[in-house]
């Protein structure tokens, strides 16, 4: 559905975008992650056709990036960092507006779907300028899918919602997979993208990973397997000597070992420790998170951007 070929983006002297290539399937939900200034917004306008690329190429629903523009945008839903809605207006009139642009035909029963879903029908008539911002989310949110896209560009997605609609949005979100659309998203809420996501595009500017939060956690900190000795002793690591250990560390009472496959490398490993005379408590995989996997790579730089 989304088809990145060393998409570039310069402004003056400023590269925002160099030689971005990727791909987000139909039905698929991809992650694009980075720091302030990586060039993910960027990527997104380039992609709903806001902006040009200054070189590459793209591909929305077969459709060529500025060669196709109008084409993009009857597909395309898209939510800005700012929700650029009409505050004068109601929520209702704002929503119609866009309806007719788009020559929605059920406009009615379609404005008044979304409307009760994200919780404003009751103050559809009231102008938009009174909602709080999380409101205001909520609605763009609305007009981003009142056309039934088959591609959402979706940027900071919760942001300024409470906790109760940020998860009714995640839930919707996660259930476009099952409508065969593809979605594009950038948040700073790196739990929510790996809750969410199929995949992971980690950008500063260019592309610096990928893959699905499984594959970058075990590429970057390998699968090793955590066991609590009741009588730890100093060179057991040492002794381990199995083919399937890779690494293994002793820190206090606490073994930690590298293997390939826990599930399946466990029970040698623990036969091989009851042989070294160790008294085990307890044995888990040790717990990574996407967090992780952006900081190794990121360093400390915030996630938003």
């Amino acid at each position: 559905m989304i088809r990145v070929e060393g998409l570039t983006r310069r402004f003056g002297d400023r590269v925002a975008v160099e030689g971005l290539t990727f791909e987000v399937r139909e039905g698929e939900i991809v992650a694009l992650l980075g720091p302030n200034g990586a060039g993910k917004t960027t990527t997104v306008r380039m992609l709903a056709c806001l902006i040009s690329p200054t070189s590459g190429r793209a591909w929305v629903g077969g459709h060529e990036v500025h060669a196709e523009p109008e084409a993009i945008r009857a597909i395309v839903g898209i939510l800005t960092e700012t929700p650029g809605l009409y505050r004068r207006l109601s929520a209702r009139q704002n929503l119609r507006f866009f309806a007719e642009l788009y020559g929605i035909q059920d406009a009615r029963d379609r404005i008044e779907k979304y409307l009760r879903f994200f919780g404003l029908w009751e103050r559809r008539d009231e102008p938009v300028a009174t909602y709080s911002k999380g409101m205001r989310q909520k609605l763009a949110l609305a007009r981003a899918l009142l056309h039934e896209p088959r591609v959402l560009l979706l940027d900071e997605p919760t942001a300024g919602l409470d906790p109760e609609s940020a998860r009714s949005v995640r839930e919707f979100i996660a259930g476009l997979k099952g409508e065969r659309r593809a979605v594009l998203l950038c948040t700073h809420n790196l739990p929510e993208a790996e809750r969410l996501c199929d995949r992971i595009l980690l950008l500063r500017t260019r592309l610096i990973a990928q893959g699905t939060p499984e594959e970058l956690k075990r590429r970057l900190f390998g699968t090793r397997v955590v066991i609590e000795l009741a009588n730890p002793r100093p060179g057991i690591d040492a002794e381990l000597r199995l083919p399937v250990v890779k690494s293994a560390e002793l820190a206090g009472a606490r073994l930690y070992v590298e293997v390939s496959d826990p599930h399946r490398d466990n029970p040698a490993l623990v036969r091989r420790l009851v042989e070294l005379g160790a008294e085990i408590v307890s044995v888990r995989e040790e717990e990574t998170t996407l967090e992780d996997v952006y900081h190794e790579l990121m360093g400390d730089t915030d996630a938003q951007g």
